[in-house]
């Protein structure tokens, strides 16, 4: 259940390629591996979704200024070793996205992991069994 969330300032549509961070940030979270070389996260599991916010206030108000928020949800069960390092691979990938904008604007970048204690945990999905068939 690995679900990146990205919540931006909506003038950040027209500077950068929103559509691409999320492949980025997909391909990161597919390419992490374990301590024993396993895939983390099930390839059919993984989602990327961006949401430019229709409103916002961003710190003074006073400049074009920008903002991005990525809160990655993951199911309990991971190592802090293996958390930390899905972090920091993930907030390379986005400080590469955003390498030239950041040169050029004040823009904010958090990324948050949080691990999940479910109470309800419902699914039904057909992409799993597209990439399970290799087991």
């Amino acid at each position: 259940m690995p679900h990146l969330v990205i919540l931006y300032t909506a003038n950040l549509d027209r500077e950068t390629d929103m559509s691409a961070l999320c492949r980025s940030m997909a391909d990161t979270m597919l390419a992490q591996r374990d301590e024993s070389g396993k895939q983390v996260f099930p390839t059919g599991g993984v989602r990327v979704l961006a949401y430019p916010a229709a409103h916002s206030a961003v710190a003074d108000g006073k400049g074009d200024y920008g903002f991005v928020y990525l809160n990655l949800r993951i199911a309990r069960g991971r190592s802090a070793a293996l958390q930390k390092q899905m972090g920091d691979a993930l907030t390379a990938a986005v400080g590469a996205h955003f390498a030239t904008l950041l040169a050029q604007k004040p823009l904010g970048i958090t990324l948050q992991i949080d691990e999940g204690h479910e109470v309800f945990d419902g699914k039904h999905s057909t992409l799993h069994p597209l990439f399970n068939k290799a087991l």
